[in-house]
């Protein structure tokens, strides 16, 4: 405020007088959020198109930088958010090891009991807790959810037990540690790592290399036994025309002997 708007505001009554109000420690942390939400979102413009963003993201700045927030939030630094976050249909999601990583770091314990390709034991324990929580997942879990046939369990059955028993366990121990974001990528439809890359036919190199079939050519029809099979004039048939032997038409006889 300059000086003259100061004296003004002095010579206005009591009740005009405007009142400066100090900024709270909320309206300060929101202030600094602001900031530090800026700055996410000018590093999110310089990669949204490159190949460290996940393909869910690539393009889109304001995607990015919501993840490297949300990232910040659990501990995790920029670059390895944008390899840890995912959107599955429009929920953000971490990868089953990220939240291993997050609630390894507040503390708490997480250890894997048994893992095969029929399923997966886990347990964990809060930090200071003696009371280890265990958690068991198996195919037959799996088939009665209706998602032993899904094609990331046929292709990945192991790690999908293990990602279902990371984020079924941490959310029994930990998801003070998680803030707001519950799931592990795995856990949502569709995905395997949160990417799913169609399969393609493998090259073949014989396939390349032989030449093409040439086209099949067609008999030529003889123009006289066209004209003697049908009269296209009158539409009648030339039956004297046609010679009834064996090997018809190759020796047709057309219009008596040759």
């Amino acid at each position: 405020m300059t000086e003259i708007a100061t004296r003004e505001q002095d010579n206005l009554p009591a009740e005009q007088q405007r009142t400066t109000i100090p900024p709270t420690a909320g309206t300060t942390a929101l202030m600094a959020w602001a900031q530090e939400a800026d700055l996410a979102y000018q590093m999110a413009q310089k990669l949204a198109n490159t190949s460290f963003v996940p393909a869910t993201m690539r393009g889109k700045p304001g995607e990015i930088t919501a993840a490297i927030l949300a990232g910040a939030e659990l501990g995790l630094k920029p670059m390895a958010a944008l390899k840890s976050i995912d959107i599955i249909g429009g929920v953000y999601a971490l990868r089953a090891h990220a939240m291993r990583a997050v609630v390894q770091k507040q503390g708490h314990d997480i250890e894997l009991v048994e893992s095969t390709l029929q399923h997966c034991v886990m347990r964990g324990r809060r930090k200071g807790s003696e009371t280890w929580q265990t958690v068991r997942w198996d195919l037959a879990r799996a088939t009665l959810m209706k998602l032993a046939d899904k094609p990331e369990w046929k292709k990945q059955p192991q790690n999908m037990l293990i990602a279902r028993a990371t984020g079924e366990l941490s959310r029994l121990i930990a998801s003070d540690a998680l803030h707001g974001m519950p799931y592990v990528a795995e856990e949502l439809e569709g995905t395997v790592h949160a990417e799913v890359v169609p399969e393609r036919a493998p090259l073949n190199i014989t396939a390349l290399t032989t030449p093409a079939a040439p086209a099949a050519v067609s008999e030529p029809v003889d123009a006289e036994y066209t004209v003697a099979r049908d009269d296209t004039a009158t539409g009648d048939w030339d039956q004297d025309a046609i010679d009834t032997s064996a090997d018809w038409p190759e020796t047709a006889q057309l219009g008596g002997a040759a």
